[in-house]
Protein backbone atom coordinates (compact mmCIF):
# COMPACT_ATOMS: atom_id res chain seq x y z
CA UNK A 1 0.00 0.00 0.00
CA UNK A 2 1.29 3.53 -0.78
CA UNK A 3 0.18 6.80 -0.22
CA UNK A 4 -0.55 8.78 -2.97
CA UNK A 5 1.54 12.21 -3.16
CA UNK A 6 -1.64 14.55 -3.41
CA UNK A 7 -2.33 13.05 0.07
CA UNK A 8 1.04 13.80 1.43
CA UNK A 9 0.68 17.33 -0.11
CA UNK A 10 -2.23 17.72 1.58
CA UNK A 11 -1.25 16.77 5.15
CA UNK A 12 1.80 18.64 4.81
CA UNK A 13 0.06 21.99 3.99
CA UNK A 14 -2.37 21.48 6.70
CA UNK A 15 0.93 20.82 9.32
CA UNK A 16 2.60 23.84 7.95
CA UNK A 17 -0.48 25.99 8.50
CA UNK A 18 -1.02 24.65 11.82
CA UNK A 19 2.74 25.57 12.68
CA UNK A 20 2.52 28.90 10.99
CA UNK A 21 -0.18 29.69 13.53
CA UNK A 22 1.46 28.35 16.46
CA UNK A 23 4.40 30.28 15.52
CA UNK A 24 2.10 33.72 14.85
CA UNK A 25 0.74 33.62 18.44
CA UNK A 26 3.69 32.81 20.10
CA UNK A 27 5.71 35.76 18.45
CA UNK A 28 2.32 37.80 19.38
CA UNK A 29 2.94 37.41 22.82
CA UNK A 30 6.57 39.14 22.71
CA UNK A 31 6.22 41.68 20.28
CA UNK A 32 4.48 44.85 22.38
CA UNK A 33 7.26 46.54 24.67
CA UNK A 34 7.33 45.62 28.24
CA UNK A 35 8.72 46.37 31.57
CA UNK A 36 11.18 44.03 34.13
CA UNK A 37 10.71 42.68 36.50
CA UNK A 38 6.64 42.69 36.22
CA UNK A 39 6.47 43.43 39.47
CA UNK A 40 7.88 44.71 42.46
CA UNK A 41 6.74 45.42 46.53
CA UNK A 42 4.38 48.76 46.71
CA UNK A 43 7.26 51.24 48.49
CA UNK A 44 10.60 49.03 47.19
CA UNK A 45 13.41 51.83 46.95
CA UNK A 46 16.73 51.32 44.66
CA UNK A 47 15.76 49.68 42.19
CA UNK A 48 16.04 49.27 38.46
CA UNK A 49 13.19 48.93 35.69
CA UNK A 50 14.61 47.78 32.28
CA UNK A 51 11.86 48.63 28.99
CA UNK A 52 12.71 45.96 26.27
CA UNK A 53 11.71 47.45 22.69
CA UNK A 54 11.38 45.04 20.29
CA UNK A 55 11.48 45.97 16.33
CA UNK A 56 8.52 45.12 14.67
CA UNK A 57 8.79 46.34 11.38
CA UNK A 58 10.88 44.40 8.10
CA UNK A 59 12.27 47.38 6.58
CA UNK A 60 12.04 50.22 9.06
CA UNK A 61 13.68 50.74 12.19
CA UNK A 62 13.35 52.10 15.74
CA UNK A 63 14.22 55.58 16.06
CA UNK A 64 12.80 56.62 18.87
CA UNK A 65 11.14 56.16 22.36
CA UNK A 66 9.05 57.53 24.88
CA UNK A 67 8.27 56.61 27.96
CA UNK A 68 5.54 58.05 29.87
CA UNK A 69 5.65 58.03 33.88
CA UNK A 70 2.64 58.02 36.05
CA UNK A 71 2.39 61.35 38.30
CA UNK A 72 -0.38 60.56 40.07
CA UNK A 73 1.42 57.57 41.58
CA UNK A 74 4.67 58.89 40.97
CA UNK A 75 8.20 57.24 40.59
CA UNK A 76 10.66 58.96 42.68
CA UNK A 77 14.75 59.44 42.07
CA UNK A 78 14.81 58.86 38.22
CA UNK A 79 18.36 58.33 36.67
CA UNK A 80 18.79 56.99 33.46
CA UNK A 81 21.87 54.89 31.92
CA UNK A 82 24.74 56.81 30.39
CA UNK A 83 24.48 56.63 26.53
CA UNK A 84 25.31 54.09 24.69
CA UNK A 85 25.02 52.44 21.30
CA UNK A 86 24.47 56.11 20.34
CA UNK A 87 21.04 56.25 22.39
CA UNK A 88 20.85 59.47 24.46
CA UNK A 89 17.87 59.99 27.23
CA UNK A 90 16.27 63.05 27.65
CA UNK A 91 14.24 63.43 31.39
CA UNK A 92 10.90 65.26 31.39
CA UNK A 93 9.99 66.97 35.15
CA UNK A 94 6.60 67.74 35.91
CA UNK A 95 5.17 69.45 38.88
CA UNK A 96 3.33 67.03 40.98
CA UNK A 97 -0.30 68.23 41.69
CA UNK A 98 -0.17 66.21 45.59
CA UNK A 99 3.44 66.75 46.89
CA UNK A 100 4.83 63.61 48.16
CA UNK A 101 6.25 63.37 52.21
CA UNK A 102 9.36 61.15 52.49
CA UNK A 103 12.45 61.03 55.10
CA UNK A 104 14.45 63.63 53.41
CA UNK A 105 11.65 65.89 53.06
CA UNK A 106 8.82 66.91 50.73
CA UNK A 107 9.09 66.05 47.30
CA UNK A 108 7.23 68.46 44.34
CA UNK A 109 8.24 66.99 41.03
CA UNK A 110 9.03 63.95 39.66
CA UNK A 111 9.82 62.74 36.04
CA UNK A 112 6.69 62.04 33.51
CA UNK A 113 8.80 61.41 30.33
CA UNK A 114 11.69 59.69 29.25
CA UNK A 115 12.79 59.92 25.53
CA UNK A 116 15.59 57.88 24.00
CA UNK A 117 16.30 59.19 20.37
CA UNK A 118 19.85 58.84 17.84
CA UNK A 119 19.89 55.04 18.21
CA UNK A 120 18.68 52.47 15.87
CA UNK A 121 16.72 48.83 16.51
CA UNK A 122 16.71 46.75 13.05
CA UNK A 123 14.62 44.49 12.37
CA UNK A 124 14.48 41.23 14.33
CA UNK A 125 16.10 42.96 16.97
CA UNK A 126 15.49 44.39 20.36
CA UNK A 127 16.83 47.16 22.83
CA UNK A 128 16.79 47.53 26.37
CA UNK A 129 16.42 50.63 28.03
CA UNK A 130 16.97 50.65 32.04
CA UNK A 131 15.49 53.25 34.51
CA UNK A 132 17.03 52.99 37.96
CA UNK A 133 14.27 54.40 40.69
CA UNK A 134 14.90 55.68 44.70
CA UNK A 135 11.29 54.95 45.31
CA UNK A 136 7.90 53.24 43.84
CA UNK A 137 4.77 54.34 45.32
CA UNK A 138 3.51 53.41 48.09
CA UNK A 139 -0.39 52.52 46.98
CA UNK A 140 -2.46 51.42 44.30
CA UNK A 141 -1.84 48.04 42.33
CA UNK A 142 -0.02 48.83 39.12
CA UNK A 143 1.94 51.37 37.68
CA UNK A 144 1.12 51.33 33.79
CA UNK A 145 3.91 53.17 31.90
CA UNK A 146 2.35 54.39 28.36
CA UNK A 147 5.08 54.02 25.57
CA UNK A 148 5.39 55.84 21.64
CA UNK A 149 7.41 53.81 19.74
CA UNK A 150 8.82 56.09 16.30
CA UNK A 151 10.24 54.38 13.32
CA UNK A 152 12.49 55.30 10.53
CA UNK A 153 9.46 55.64 7.92
CA UNK A 154 7.81 58.15 10.13
CA UNK A 155 4.90 55.53 12.09
CA UNK A 156 4.48 55.62 15.45
CA UNK A 157 3.01 52.79 17.42
CA UNK A 158 1.42 53.88 20.51
CA UNK A 159 1.48 51.43 23.38
CA UNK A 160 -1.21 53.11 25.23
CA UNK A 161 -3.50 50.76 26.06
CA UNK A 162 -4.75 49.50 29.65
CA UNK A 163 -5.32 45.62 30.27
CA UNK A 164 -8.31 44.80 31.66
CA UNK A 165 -9.28 42.78 34.18
CA UNK A 166 -10.39 39.03 33.25
CA UNK A 167 -10.54 40.54 29.31
CA UNK A 168 -8.41 39.97 26.43
CA UNK A 169 -4.87 41.58 25.46
CA UNK A 170 -5.65 44.94 24.11
CA UNK A 171 -4.18 45.40 20.39
CA UNK A 172 -1.31 47.61 21.69
CA UNK A 173 -0.46 47.44 25.47
CA UNK A 174 1.29 49.58 27.52
CA UNK A 175 3.80 47.83 29.70
CA UNK A 176 2.47 47.14 33.40
CA UNK A 177 4.25 47.21 36.59
CA UNK A 178 2.39 45.20 39.42
CA UNK A 179 2.75 46.64 43.10
CA UNK A 180 2.80 43.38 45.46
CA UNK A 181 1.61 44.29 48.84
CA UNK A 182 5.36 44.47 51.20
CA UNK A 183 4.08 41.29 53.18
CA UNK A 184 4.28 39.27 49.95
CA UNK A 185 7.76 39.81 49.42
CA UNK A 186 8.21 38.35 53.02
CA UNK A 187 7.65 34.90 52.32
CA UNK A 188 10.70 32.84 52.10
CA UNK A 189 12.39 35.36 54.26
CA UNK A 190 14.74 34.93 57.86
CA UNK A 191 12.64 33.54 60.53
CA UNK A 192 14.03 35.68 62.51
CA UNK A 193 12.38 38.63 60.97
CA UNK A 194 9.33 37.97 63.24
CA UNK A 195 5.64 37.21 62.07
CA UNK A 196 4.20 39.69 60.18
CA UNK A 197 7.50 41.82 59.84
CA UNK A 198 8.23 44.19 56.63
CA UNK A 199 10.60 42.80 54.90
CA UNK A 200 12.77 45.04 53.52
CA UNK A 201 12.89 46.68 50.20
CA UNK A 202 16.28 44.89 48.69
CA UNK A 203 14.49 41.85 48.85
CA UNK A 204 11.29 42.89 46.05
CA UNK A 205 14.27 42.65 43.27
CA UNK A 206 15.03 38.82 43.97
CA UNK A 207 10.99 38.11 44.43
CA UNK A 208 9.81 40.02 41.19
CA UNK A 209 12.86 38.61 38.92
CA UNK A 210 11.24 35.29 39.88
CA UNK A 211 8.10 35.74 38.60
CA UNK A 212 9.29 37.61 35.48
CA UNK A 213 11.15 34.15 35.00
CA UNK A 214 8.21 32.16 35.67
CA UNK A 215 6.05 33.76 33.14
CA UNK A 216 8.57 33.50 30.69
CA UNK A 217 9.10 29.74 31.39
CA UNK A 218 5.22 28.93 31.52
CA UNK A 219 4.83 31.05 28.16
CA UNK A 220 7.86 28.96 26.36
CA UNK A 221 5.74 25.42 28.15
CA UNK A 222 2.93 26.68 26.75
CA UNK A 223 4.06 27.37 23.16
CA UNK A 224 6.11 23.77 23.44
CA UNK A 225 2.62 22.04 24.33
CA UNK A 226 0.93 23.66 21.32
CA UNK A 227 3.87 22.44 18.30
CA UNK A 228 3.52 19.06 20.03
CA UNK A 229 -0.39 19.30 19.40
CA UNK A 230 0.57 20.10 15.99
CA UNK A 231 2.88 17.19 14.86
CA UNK A 232 0.03 15.10 16.54
CA UNK A 233 -3.07 16.57 14.34
CA UNK A 234 -0.80 16.09 11.68
CA UNK A 235 0.22 12.48 12.86
CA UNK A 236 -3.27 11.83 12.80
CA UNK A 237 -4.05 13.46 9.44
CA UNK A 238 -1.08 11.34 7.24
CA UNK A 239 -2.56 7.40 9.46
CA UNK A 240 -5.95 8.68 8.11
CA UNK A 241 -4.96 9.55 4.44
CA UNK A 242 -3.42 5.84 4.53
CA UNK A 243 -6.59 4.45 6.33
CA UNK A 244 -8.57 5.53 2.77
CA UNK A 245 -5.84 5.24 0.37
CA UNK A 246 -5.67 1.30 2.00
CA UNK A 247 -9.50 1.55 1.82
CA UNK A 248 -9.81 2.63 -1.80
CA UNK A 249 -6.97 -0.35 -3.11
Amino acid sequence: MSIAPTALRRAGAVTALAAAGVLAAAGAAFAHVTVHPDSYAKGATDGVLTFRVPNEEDTARTTKVQVFLPTDHPVLGVLVSPPRDGWTAKVTHTKLKTPVKTDDGTITDAVSEITWTGGKIGAGQYEDFDVAFGQLPDSGDQLVFKTLQTYSDGKTVRWIEKPQSGGDEPENPAPVLKLTAQAAADEGGDAGDGPGASAPASKAPAASASSDGGDSTARALAVAGLVVGVLGLAAAAVALLRGRSGTGS
